[in-house]
């Protein structure tokens, strides 16, 4: 078998919602030389009106379409797989969480990195962390799942902030003055460290950032999902500017 000429290190294919705009984007963004991202839309109608009614019965919508993705992305053959659509990865605390990665790995017959764990294993990369917070583009009935994991997975939840946005295709439409002042609304000496969870809020960089200035650990998903997915396939190399995730760990 010969080796991919761009992708000869890895070839990873990512799963999102066919709404997502980030999440591709980001990925690129944070590839190293020899590693390339083959993005496979989840088909996702673009629900509007979203509300505390009606959020986890349009997310379940995404994963019961999960398969199809799955199935269409591993006919170019992906050593890897990275998803790409964060809520439905919390869902049910960790057991959901476990669930959820053994039905794409059991499709798919290749490992998959996922929102809920990534994002588990970076505040174990930083370490010392017991305290959280995050905020969200999801509405509260959401939120309280996340919240569930991450208890499940041995950290208290401090304060947490649903942004409500009001359709799928909002979410890449929240401002970055928005997430700033979040960030600073969840910061407290009573948290060790703050994540933002929901693959189309892009806050790669501004999390970053706010490492500098709020002093503590700041993880976005999207950061914690790549360097799961490089770290898991033995890729160690450093990437500069996008948070000390990449960079240290």
């Amino acid at each position: 078998m010969g080796t991919d000429s761009l992708g000869y290190r890895r070839l990873f294919g990512v799963l999102g919602p066919s709404t997502n705009t980030t999440v591709q984007p980001d990925f690129d963004d944070m590839r190293p030389a020899g590693v390339t991202n083959h993005y496979s839309r989840i088909y996702t109608p673009n629900a509007k009106a979203i509300s505390d009614d009606t959020f986890l019965a349009a997310t379940m919508t995404i994963s019961s379409n999960v398969l199809d993705a799955v199935r269409s992305v591993m006919t170019c053959e992906p050593h890897y797989l990275v998803m790409g659509m964060s809520a439905i990865t919390f869902y049910n605390g960790a057991k959901g969480a476990d669930d959820f990665q053994r039905k794409v790995e059991g499709e798919s017959g290749v490992k998959v990195s996922i929102g809920s764990h990534a994002c588990a294993a970076a505040l174990k990369a930083y370490g010392g962390i017991k305290r959280i917070a995050f905020l969200s583009p999801y509405y509260p009935v959401a939120n309280a799942e996340v919240r569930r994991y991450f208890s499940d997975m041995g950290y208290d939840t401090v304060r947490d902030i649903p942004l409500r946005a009001p359709s799928w295709t909002a979410i890449a439409q929240i401002d970055e003055n928005t997430c700033r002042k979040t960030l600073h609304e969840l910061d407290g000496d009573d948290v060790d460290a703050i994540l933002q969870v929901g693959t189309n809020l892009s806050m790669v960089r501004l999390a970053a950032e706010a490492e500098r200035w709020l002093g503590k650990p700041v993880i976005a998903i999207n950061t914690a999902t790549y360097w799961h997915a490089l770290r898991a396939n033995g890729i160690q190399d450093k990437v500069y500017g996008l948070g000390r995730l990449l960079s240290d760990f």
